[in-house]
């Protein structure tokens, strides 16, 4: 008996043979299915669909034979994979000096083979899809063809079995990393909430004095900063809120009213007395409320702290159709070189320009934006024009 010597790349084989995790896996229909397809076709007793591992071959289905696996030694698809032929046909092994005395020969009466090496895209023999007989036999041209073609199939659905299983592996990955998110955003906005309650008992107080002392000027100011602290307040209620549930943050839609949004949010700026603030008609709108409200936000306290103009002009137009909804905020603040406009929906992009307050921004603002506004599935588009002003158009589907 010829023992079959070892491929040259035997080592990488073996493991791209374990990357599969195919051995000693539940038996499959569809292999099952290929092998029976296989002997029909062939018109044999046997068709196997083996992988040859580094001391045994198995076999992944099995069509007229109880035997689940055979060591390696006493194979003809150990032969077939070095093979360089894309079919190895062994048409009588009782007369074949590889074969003759082979135990699968002698004791169990195989007489005929042919075999297809499973061959990988990286060019590494997995095993085989064979046909088996206790007689001598030759396979017509059509037969071969279609046994190649079977081969084709099984080794289609050996890759789809591992991109499966891949994809699995990276969703269990996303679903522990989304987990630990979703840990840490909890533990962050507990941490949040207790200084918050503190800023607004203090705000509270300070304008119970006030109230008391009739400095009503200050009124205005502790004012913002409540409406800001509760507005805060609100916002890790929703991140609470959605690390508990599927939902992304900032995606659950409800319906609103414009008017009141707007409202809310100019309450949490500080507005110049001599600013003139143009707001649109009341509209019923059905979006994130949340993520609306933090878009417009950022866009609005740009637009109050980027302008130089004595008298600061603010325009809000709003336009619904049946698809979808569009903002336009202007003003008539500093604009932005066209180098700025390039970047400035970028992450992290700093221009080093002062506002009115003469701080310079974190480069947090537009970034949060428009990741905002896609997470809504819109877009955001700006026009600039220095000394001038500018505009920013955004627009979001129903």
């Amino acid at each position: 008996m010829k023992v079959a010597s070892l491929p040259e790349n035997e080592s990488a084989r073996l493991s791209a043979l374990a990357s599969y995790q195919l051995m000693d896996s539940e038996q499959e229909q569809e292999y099952d299915d290929l092998a029976m397809l296989a002997a029909e076709i062939c018109q044999t007793p046997v068709a196997l669909i083996t992988l040859i591992g580094e001391q045994r071959q198995w076999f992944k289905s099995r069509y007229g034979t109880e035997l689940t696996e055979n060591h390696r030694d006493y194979t003809f698809c150990s032969h077939a994979i070095i093979d360089d032929q894309e079919i190895m046909i062994v048409s009588d092994a009782t007369e074949d000096s590889r074969f003759f005395d082979n135990p699968m020969v002698t004791q169990h009466k195989v007489v005929f083979y042919a075999g297809v090496p499973l061959v990988n895209p990286d060019g590494y023999a997995l095993g085989s899809i064979c046909v088996i007989g206790n007689e001598k036999k030759q396979l017509n041209d059509s037969q071969i063809r279609a046994l190649k073609i079977l081969g084709r199939q099984a080794l289609q659905l050996i890759e789809l079995r591992k991109k499966v299983y891949e994809y699995e592996e990276v969703n269990k990955a996303l679903e522990e990393s989304n987990g630990l998110v979703r840990k840490f955003a909890e533990r962050v906005a507990h941490d949040i909430k207790n200084p918050l309650g503190n800023i607004m008992l203090t705000a509270q107080a300070l304008r119970s004095k006030a109230e008391k002392a009739g400095h009503d000027g200050y009124y205005r100011f502790i004012d913002i900063s409540l409406n800001s602290a509760k507005k805060l307040v609100d916002y890790v209620n929703e991140l609470l809120r959605d690390t508990k549930t599927s939902t992304g943050v900032g995606e659950e839609k409800e319906v609103f009213s414009l008017t009141h949004l707007l409202e809310e949010v100019i309450s949490m700026l500080t507005v110049p007395e001599n600013c003139k603030l143009q707001l649109p008609l009341d509209a019923e709108i059905c979006s994130s409320r949340i993520a609306l409200e933090q878009i417009l936000l950022n866009l609005l306290s740009n637009a109050i702290r980027y302008n130089d103009k004595i008298h600061p002009e603010i325009k809000i137009k709003f336009e619904q159709t049946a698809e979808g909804y569009t903002f336009v905020v202007g003003d008539n603040g500093i604009g932005m070189s066209k180098e700025v406009l390039s970047s400035i929906f970028e992450h992290g992009y700093c221009s080093g320009v002062l506002d009115r307050f003469s701080n310079i921004g974190n480069g947090i603002g537009l970034g949060t934006v428009k990741s905002q506004v896609e997470r809504l599935r819109g877009r955001i588009e700006v026009e600039s024009t220095m000394d001038v002003g500018s505009t920013f158009f955004l627009y979001l589907p129903k």
